[in-house]
């Protein structure tokens, strides 16, 4: 997925409101903003990839069905995080008590909530510092659980909040090579992801 960003500083503050009608008036592009303001406009991601996510996202769905502990998502799904920025990962899930906590006007919209847990997938036309960057933001915002799963280097990178206290503590990073699957932990709880197609 090609990403493109406008500087919008000194020229234009969109509100949330404001952004929210931009993405409905402009359909066929998928929108980002950063912390800080910038737009980040994104164009679709190749068949490959958007294959791919779909798979992983019907095994997520799969699993909560069963469980009915919370509320999935895919990519198309934005959410306001703490800082400002609003984002929308590959696969998100949020439990269901913080989900049901959100007004219906909150819910029709991008919900102001970080998502307990979240994936991004790269593509080939990714960055990996950018997409690593938003995995940090996440879990600074919220976020229990993120994965970041890297086709083309056979590689996920699993981010959790650091247990050590203080607000300098940066987010935990776990590299994997190759894994078979990958495990919910204690945020999704019995969830295992199969990533054994991902690798052949």
């Amino acid at each position: 997925m090609t990403a493109h960003t406008l500087n919008l500083e000194s020229v234009i503050e969109l509100s949330d409101d404001q952004f929210y009608l931009l993405c409905r008036r402009n359909p066929d592009l998928r929108f980002e903003r950063s912390a800080n303001g910038d737009l980040i406009i994104m164009s679709p991601t190749g068949y490959e990839t958007s294959e791919n996510n779909s798979e992983l996202v019907a095994d997520l769905v799969i699993w909560n069905r069963r469980t009915k502990l919370g509320h999935c998502s895919e990519s198309n799904g934005a959410f306001v995080l703490p800082n400002g920025a609003i984002r929308a990962p590959d696969m998100s899930w949020i439990r269901k008590d913080r989900y049901e906590a959100l007004s219906k006007a909150e819910r029709a919209k991008f919900a102001p909530i970080c998502p307990d847990f979240v994936m991004e997938l790269m593509s080939p036309s990714d960055e990996l510092k950018v997409v690593q960057a938003k995995l940090i933001e996440y879990i600074e915002n919220g976020a229990r659980l993120g994965w970041l799963i890297n086709p083309e280097a056979k590689q996920v990178e699993i981010y959790r909040p650091n247990s050590r206290s203080g607000q300098d503590a940066q987010p935990e990073k776990e590299l994997l090579e190759m894994p078979q699957t990958l495990s919910g932990e204690d945020v999704l709880p019995g969830f295992e992801l199969d990533l054994g197609f991902m690798w052949e």
